[in-house]
């Protein structure tokens, strides 16, 4: 059976290079994938991404599967674009992701670190030590804590990656405790900017509030965004179900008061499966 699912991977990647290489073929290929670099499929890169994260969050599965497909021709085609530019290739790329798990995971792939293991925070540090090793020796400049986090990050994972890391330089609060009074302390700040209506300000403040808050998630085994994607589905979710039932009853939505709609709200929250 693990034979037979190896080469059924090996041949799906070897018919994805296949089509990489046809599409770029100088030819028959695609005038538009043959004019791409990997500097312009990049865009496309974070957008197949957001997209099959979505599918997941959904749990939709079928989404995901095609989605993720999506993900890995994208960096099929720019891996060969790197190729064709004498750098790297696809192989190249995936032998040094196998060589950079081992090395993360000496926990599993060295049997002298197995007795030594002891908690999920023990391997936590062990990665992050691995990871700042790893980049001090692909430069001569040694660079500082938050050098490894994109600056194209989604907002609350950026802040997330940076709390960790801050953390881990041991520049965070105590306890718990002291993140929850400056989540409070930011709530009075963002208030008292609200009532000088100076709109920098306002912004200023919301923006330390969320992240006071992602840094309280992150506390409590929770990230942000995550949180927020899970918020977002299931207003959108339960807005469409009020519409649903609105449509059922032959009532107007959009002439509904406030109050009626709060009432179709609350119903269907009710019905929900937990």
């Amino acid at each position: 059976m693990t034979e037979h699912k190896n080469e059924k991977l090996l041949s799906a990647i070897q018919e994805m290079d296949n089509i990489v290489n046809t599409l770029l073929d100088g030819e028959k290929g695609c005038p538009w994938d043959k004019e791409q670099t990997p500097h312009t499929l990049s865009e496309y890169t974070i957008e197949e991404c957001f997209e099959l994260v979505d599918a997941i969050r959904k749990n939709d599965a079928p989404n995901a599967c095609d989605e993720m497909g999506d993900l890995v021709f994208g960096i099929m085609l720019i891996a060969k674009k790197y190729s064709e530019q004498g750098k790297f290739d696809f192989a190249d790329a995936l032998n040094t992701g196998i060589a950079k798990m081992r090395r993360r995971h000496p926990h599993v792939f060295d049997d002298t670190q197995n007795a030594t293991t002891k908690s999920m925070e023990e391997l936590h540090l062990t990665w992050e030590s691995i990871k700042k090793e790893e980049k001090e020796k692909s430069t001569a400049e040694k660079k500082g804590v938050f050098s490894s986090i994109p600056n194209d990050l989604p907002s609350l994972t950026r802040a997330y990656r940076i709390h960790a890391k801050a953390a881990n330089a041991g520049f965070t609060w105590d306890d718990e405790e002291e993140v929850e009074r400056q989540v409070e302390a930011e709530w009075l700040e963002l208030l008292d900017a609200k009532a000088s209506g100076n709109q920098d300000a306002i912004s200023h403040e919301l923006g330390d509030m969320f992240f006071a808050l992602t840094e309280m998630g992150r506390r409590m085994g929770v990230k942000a965004s995550y949180a927020v994607d899970m918020t977002n589905n299931r207003f959108i979710n339960r807005f469409e179900a009020m519409e649903n039932l609105a449509s059922q009853r032959n009532l107007d939505f959009s002439a509904l008061s406030l109050d009626e709609k709060d009432e179709l709200w609350e119903e269907v929250k009710k019905n929900e499966t937990h």
